[in-house]
């Protein structure tokens, strides 16, 4: 199982490019890119870890891996920026522009989730260390992401996720 996501089974497979693992994802984090119920495909040996690229990270006192877009890489520019409409909500700009899910919505952060990504700003001084990523969700209000555990070193990521074949020729077909 995968929290988005996560996973109910998985299968594991060896390709041309190295290991990869089928999982059924449970969770909605990440919809409507990744669904709750839908198959995944985790692709380990990963060696470029790319923005917007999804992945699967291990996280301590969880079982099973969570998948999350990566949002910042090493050396962007981050910080938080009081959000527009006078609420305590901030958002995050990544090298000067503000972050956004796959609808084209900016994140908006408040409480905690705005105070831990604050901290990050301060002992890093805006800077994101070598090494570190920047994990969220698509939602746009936070989901067990950065805004919660914070920066995630490389170690950390299992592999690249993309949906299974057998997914891509359903969601056509529908």
């Amino acid at each position: 199982m995968l929290l988005a996501g996560g996973f109910y089974h998985s299968v594991l497979t060896t390709t041309a490019a190295g290991s990869a693992e089928e999982r059924i994802v449970r969770g909605n984090s990440l919809s409507p890119l990744i669904e709750a119920g839908d198959r995944i495909e985790i692709y380990y040996d990963v060696r470029e870890i790319r923005r917007g690229d999804i992945v699967a990270v291990r996280r301590p006192g969880r079982p099973d891996p969570i998948i999350k877009i990566v949002k910042g890489l090493p050396g962007d520019r981050f910080q938080l920026k009081e959000a527009e409409d006078g609420e305590d909500a901030a958002n995050i700009l990544i090298n000067g522009n503000v972050l956004k899910n796959s609808s084209g919505q900016p994140y908006k952060f408040s409480g905690r989730r705005k105070k831990m990504i604050s901290l990050y700003e301060k002992d890093y001084k805006g800077v994101i260390p070598g090494e570190a990523y920047l994990l969220l969700g698509d939602m746009v209000s936070g989901s067990f992401d950065s805004t919660r555990f914070g920066l995630i070193d490389k170690g950390e990521i299992l592999g690249k996720v993309e949906p299974a074949k057998t997914e891509i020729h359903n969601r056509k077909n529908k």
